[in-house]
């Protein structure tokens, strides 16, 4: 990976949307050029995806919570993933070391959403303990690529 890829891929983290033509402008090189780099990174797996970040409130979805949680003995980590992509509100999952085996970020509509959300983790994932904390906000941060 050069110079040029690390561009690309800073202009693809700014706006994913961007043409082939006006990112090839901005790193100058051809739209074709610039479109071969980008498959390659794609298939490189440097570039995982292209996703849109979504405002969950104007979804209706007003809090959003960090929970970590434990799992009770003998669950496994796969299968709690696997578990827990299927539940809605669940945004992301990290899998930690320290006194929690995990994180969540949720965004639910209200408190008595986020009560169900955690009663589902405990019932159906394997979960045996959980602490939550409500985001008051939040910001993206784009640091640049080393």
């Amino acid at each position: 990976m050069d110079k040029i890829d690390r561009e690309i891929i800073e202009l693809l983290r700014d706006d994913a949307r961007i043409s082939f033509k006006d990112l090839g402008e901005r790193v100058s090189l051809s739209a074709n050029t610039v479109a071969d780099r980008v498959r390659r990174l794609v298939a490189d797996g440097a570039i995982l995806a292209f996703e849109a970040r979504v405002d969950h409130a104007a979804l209706g979805l007003h809090l959003q919570a960090y929970i970590d949680i434990k799992l009770k003995a003998g669950m496994n980590t796969h299968e709690f993933e696997e578990i827990v992509k299927t539940i809605p509100g669940v945004l992301e999952v990290a899998l930690l070391t320290g006194n929690y085996d995990g994180l969540l970020r949720v965004a639910c509509k209200d408190q008595a959403q986020l009560l169900r959300l955690i009663d589902t983790l405990r019932d159906r994932a394997g979960v045996q303990d959980t602490y939550s904390r409500v985001i008051l906000h939040q910001t993206p941060v784009r640091a640049p690529l080393q």
